[in-house]
């Protein structure tokens, strides 16, 4: 269970409730079936026009990856890397081979599994990079959908506030107070439910599935690094230094600063990166920027 969004939902609901409860009037006047029906209705129509039935069927799907804690367990695949680099560098292929069943990454099993069948480093790493580039296109496109939801529901919430000015217009002068109440209603609340339905629904699972898929391809990225340097037979210390140095990066690159106290003890950054570079050679340096820099179309142009 994701702690993070089980408590973001528990905040966005005490909300609610403390607004509706010191605002002077009762919970049951925020329940307004026609102006739910409207905003609900409506971007659900328009999601199916938008998208094909196959892609809308997997929505349940990833609102229950968004309650699931996903952690990137690095490490386990640096370790895994370095005992099959140390096996591989000494021409073992049986102990290699065995080794490789126990690895529960299916991309870093791929990988290994190309090596073990002598296939061309460049091959390797295009086919790798393009199940990185097919991954990330993926799962952006079903974070999109969540924003296209948070898009259409503010439309259809105010589009329900004309519905219900209308008919407020149309009984105006001969209606009694109850009815235009009513018709007030329903154009006040459509539009607060689009609200509440694009910034606390959608919004949020659109940018917890972004950072997700992000998450992915940053190991996916650390993993190919490490095929790389099995390709090369570099030595496991020269593949775990350059690993980590490449895990290190990572951090520094979303670290607030907040852990610099932390960091004192431990090796500079700087001089890990010193280390791996003088122990990979200009090959396996070149394949470091490679999976940020060759986009998915070259693997469809070179075949």
């Amino acid at each position: 269970m994701n702690l993070s969004t089980v408590i973001g939902i528990a905040v966005g609901a005490l909300t609610l409730l403390i607004a509706a409860a010191f605002s002077g009037s009762q919970p049951s006047n925020y329940i307004n079936l026609p102006g739910l029906v409207i905003v609900i209705g409506g971007t659900c129509a328009a999601l199916l026009m938008a998208y094909p039935l196959h892609e809308i069927k997997r929505i349940g799907t990833l609102v229950r990856t968004v309650f699931r804690d996903d952690r990137i367990d690095s490490q386990s695949d640096i370790d895994e890397l370095v005992a099959m680099a140390k096996l591989w560098m000494n021409d073992d292929i049986r102990k290699v081979e065995r080794e490789l069943e126990k690895v529960s990454n299916p991309f870093l099993r791929t990988g290994v599994q190309l090596i073990i069948d002598h296939t061309p480093e460049d091959q390797i790493i295009d086919l790798l990079q393009w199940r990185i580039a097919r991954l990330r296109a993926r799962e952006r496109a079903e974070a999109h959908m969540f924003r296209i939801i948070a898009t259409f529901a503010p439309a259809f919430g105010m589009l329900g506030t004309l519905v219900g000015l209308i008919n407020l217009m149309t009984v105006l002068g001969s209606g009694s107070m109850d009815t235009i109440g009513h018709h007030l209603a329903v154009g006040l609340m459509t539009t607060f439910y689009g609200i509440l339905l694009a910034n606390m629904i959608a919004k949020p699972i659109a940018i917890k599935l972004e950072r997700r898929t992000e998450q992915r391809v940053e190991r996916m990225n650390l993993v190919l690094q490490g095929i790389s340097m099995m390709c090369d037979k570099r030595g496991p210390s020269a593949v775990r230094a350059t690993l980590e140095a490449f895990m290190l990066h990572i951090e520094d690159e979303i670290d607030d600063g907040s852990r610099a106290a932390k960091r004192t003890s431990e090796p500079k950054p700087d001089a890990m990166s010193a280390a791996a570079m003088a122990a990979a050679s200009p090959r396996a340096g070149a394949a470091t920027a490679r999976p940020a820099a060759t986009p998915a179309y070259n693997f469809s142009a070179r075949r």
